[in-house]
């Protein structure tokens, strides 16, 4: 069974697409995934900056594994304390190694 770094390489350059409220379709990179509180977090970065979405901007999804979905994630404070722990996660791998 492959661990997470590893498929997380494999599908460094998969593309994820997701349609916004209009219909358009934004291309997505997957940047991690991580576990927050019982709830798995994916966090994306726009493959096709645009107006709406920057280049470096991550953006935040609940994982739904029940239904393979990615749930927006209305509550301002939940999508910063997700950031917030998912630095304090990828500085405390950056220092172990």
């Amino acid at each position: 069974m492959a661990n997470d770094d590893e498929l997380l390489e494999d599908n460094d350059e998969e593309l994820i697409e997701l349609v916004d409220e209009e219909g358009n379709v934004i291309n997505f990179r997957l940047l991690d995934v991580t576990e927050y509180k019982g709830e798995k977090y994916t966090l994306l970065l726009a493959a096709e900056p645009n107006e709406e979405i920057a280049e470096d901007e991550v953006v935040i999804f609940r994982y739904n594994e029940a239904e393979q979905t990615l749930d927006p994630i209305e509550n301002e404070n939940l999508l910063q304390e997700v950031f917030d722990f998912y630095q304090s996660e990828a500085d405390e791998d950056e220092e172990g190694n």
